[in-house]
């Protein structure tokens, strides 16, 4: 286990704030804050813990704003939140349950995948789409199935029930960002529930990052309206990809051993 010093804290919690900022104006703050855990030296399950309180912190907050506001549709909702819950408590599981060896050989794969679908997904819009499955149907085969992505890895996430939202309920770009909080909200509760009762959490760690998270997406939703995310998201993007070499690059990571031994092999 690594040393927790003053230091450290202070470093991942500025991490927190840049990913706060950029989560807001882009979306995919995750990409930045858990790498980051796992080059510090955050043992793996330890490190999707701690970055699961402070996405939770946020996505709870957002939840709640809109909730305040009358924009979610709790009838429709609260099926699918449940169900969203359910997965990502069963994803934690799971994690406990993975070698660390597979967590450091799969971890920068999934960060390059999800860093190239943000750079090729499409701009959501407006257009009012017809709904191509039922809501029954969503709630028992597309929210577990994220909301399980989110407990076992997380970062994108509320991405992927936004466009699910929208491709598959039809629903208006308004309505499916709110729909996509809730259900991330609860898929990181869940999550965040099997995290905490098994102690994986490191806390002073997940309180700093978590407050210093809220603090930058204040910032960054201030900052989205004059800079928006044409910036920001080539940004994010090639700093996932640049963390998850660096990941590779680590002597321990037993894929980038392997793909050593492969290059070397071939030369």
């Amino acid at each position: 286990m690594i040393e927790l010093d003053l230091t450290l804290i202070l470093t991942l919690a500025l991490v927190a704030l840049a990913a706060g900022c950029f989560d807001a104006i882009a979306g995919g703050g995750g990409l930045i804050t858990l790498p980051v855990l796992f080059i510090s030296g955050i043992e793996p399950l330890a490190a999707i813990a701690t970055n699961k309180f402070q996405a939770a912190s946020a996505t709870v907050s957002a939840t709640a704003a809109f909730a305040r506001k009358g924009m979610i549709n709790w009838k429709q909702g609260m099926p699918m939140a449940v169900l969203s819950f359910m997965g990502g408590a069963a994803g934690a599981l799971s994690v406990s349950f993975v070698p660390k060896t597979v967590l450091q050989a799969c971890i920068p794969v999934l960060l390059i995948l999800v860093a190239l679908y943000f750079a090729f997904s499409p701009k959501p819009n407006e257009k009012v789409r017809k709904a191509r499955i039922s809501l029954s149907l969503f709630c028992v085969a597309v929210a577990p199935v994220i909301g399980f992505y989110d407990g076992i890895f997380g970062p994108g996430v509320g991405s992927f029930f936004l466009l699910a939202c929208m491709l598959l309920l039809g629903q208006h770009l308004l309505q499916a960002v709110c729909t996509s909080k809730l259900l991330n909200a609860a898929c990181n509760l869940g999550a965040l529930s099997v995290f905490a009762l098994s102690g994986a959490i490191i806390w002073p760690l997940a309180l700093a990052m978590a407050l210093a998270a809220f603090t930058g997406a204040q910032l960054g939703a201030r900052c989205a309206v004059r800079f928006g995310p044409r910036l920001i998201k080539p940004l994010l993007v090639c700093v996932c990809c640049i963390m998850a070499i660096k990941l590779l690059a680590d002597p321990a990571n037993p894929l980038g051993q392997w793909l050593g031994d492969q290059l070397f092999d071939f030369e």
